[in-house]
C-alpha cells in the first residue's frame, strides 16, 4: 500500500478549506489546511507536500508572494502550485507568478479532482 499523496491547501475562507479537504479526502489524498500559506516555510524537507492549493488573497500572507517563494526555494521549487480565486483574472496572474495552473471560484469538485489529479501525475 502507498502513502496518500500529501496536498496543502491554504485559504483564508475556513468554509472553502473545509470542502476542498473533504472532497480530496474522499479520494484517498492525505490535506493540511492553513488560513496561513506561511507555514509552507517551516516545513522540514520530509514533511513538504505533493502540491499546494493556494488562494491568491488572504489575510495577512498574499498567495502571489507565497507562490513566488516557493518557487525561488531549492526545496520547494518542483512542488506544483495551484492558484484558486474569484479573480477574473486568474490565468494571466497564474501565470505571471510561475504558478503551475488555476482553478476559479467557484469551481466545480470533478474540475477540482482532475485538475488535482493531472499535476500530481505530473510532478
Amino acid at each position: 500500500m502507498h502513502d496518500p499523496k500529501k496536498i496543502f491547501v491554504a485559504d483564508d475562507d475556513t468554509d472553502i478549506l473545509n470542502i476542498i479537504r473533504m472532497i480530496l479526502q474522499t479520494r484517498g489524498y492525505s490535506v493540511v489546511t492553513s488560513k496561513n500559506a506561511d507555514e509552507l516555510f517551516s516545513y522540514a524537507q520530509c514533511d513538504l507536500p505533493e502540491l499546494i492549493l493556494i488562494d491568491i488573497w488572504m489575510a495577512g500572507a498574499d498567495g502571489r508572494d507565497i507562490c513566488s517563494r516557493l518557487k525561488k526555494e531549492r526545496l520547494t521549487s518542483k512542488i506544483p502550485i495551484i492558484f484558486i480565486s474569484a479573480n477574473s483574472h486568474i490565468a494571466t496572474i497564474a501565470k505571471d507568478y510561475l504558478a503551475d495552473g488555476f482553478i476559479a471560484k467557484p469551481f466545480e469538485m470533478n474540475f477540482l479532482l482532475q485538475t488535482v489529479k493531472e499535476h500530481l501525475c505530473a510532478s
